[in-house]
């Protein structure tokens, strides 16, 4: 039988969590070979993701975080019967090429793709889904192409929707939008090819941020889902991701 990877951040409290497993682990065996239990937040659980993307494996994560979206709650009673019973998902990221005028630069993205000034003035970007025009010019802080998965995070923080882990749409949302004023973007098919151009690269320098890497003074942004590449991530039966999103979706700000 396969040990059991066990892949942690290396703060207090994962550090804790991992000692904790592997007591649980020196007494019963997981009868899942291809399962990596991930302990961190959600921040740990896309770099680890991406690190692995050639690895056939599940991925189980184990919140040690702040809000851990992505992540199952630590139950030492019932952890392997938690894994057991887990729901599978299946998600693709978004593939991005930033372009710098001198090279081009790929990263994956499993939350969002972000597009951000970088001095005081505004933005000016256009947008295209393929050849066609989303928009001519949008002058704001930035703009936010994100996955279903990544719906409730930056994305929602910035108004934009969210959506079912089974719509087969992807999100383009403004940041600050200040002309057009109350453009509130657009959701288009996962199948699109979205163009962003930096219509002022000298004056109103911009960067592309894929999850947490950045590539700065950019051009122009491709972005498209890469459906060649598929995380399996694992969750508990009360509180898979289509719940969690589902939940997020019904709830009100309580300020």
């Amino acid at each position: 039988m396969n040990k059991t990877l066990i892949i942690s951040d290396k703060n207090k409290k994962s550090l804790y969590i991992k000692k904790k497993i592997n007591k649980i682990f020196s007494k019963q065996k997981l009868k899942k070979s291809n399962v990596v239990i991930v302990i961190g937040g959600d921040g740990f659980m896309l770099q680890t993701l991406k690190r692995n993307r050639n690895k056939k494996k599940s991925f189980y994560g184990i919140n040690s975080g702040n809000y851990g979206f992505l992540m199952n709650k630590f139950s030492e009673k019932n952890l392997i019967r938690f894994i057991l019973k887990s729901k599978s998902i299946n998600i693709s990221p978004l593939e991005m090429t930033a372009n710098t005028g001198i090279k081009k630069i790929k990263s994956l993205a499993i939350n969002e793709v972000s597009i951000l000034r970088q001095s005081r003035q505004a933005a000016n970007l256009s947008i295209k889904n393929n050849s066609k025009n989303v928009i001519k010019k949008l002058v704001s802080d930035g703009v936010l192409v994100s996955t279903p998965a990544g719906s409730t995070a930056y994305n929602l923080s910035v108004h934009g929707p969210i959506l079912n882990l089974n719509s087969n749409k992807i999100s383009i949302a403004p940041i600050s939008a200040f002309r057009p004023r109350r453009w509130a973007g657009k959701i288009i098919s996962d199948k699109s090819k979205v163009i962003i151009k930096n219509l002022d690269s000298k004056k109103r320098p911009v960067s592309a941020v894929a999850d947490n890497f950045e590539v700065r003074n950019i051009k122009s942004v491709t972005v498209r889902v890469q459906n060649k590449i598929k995380f399996n991530l694992l969750y508990d039966r009360n509180s898979s991701l289509h719940k969690k999103i589902k939940l997020e979706q019904l709830r009100r700000e309580v300020i």
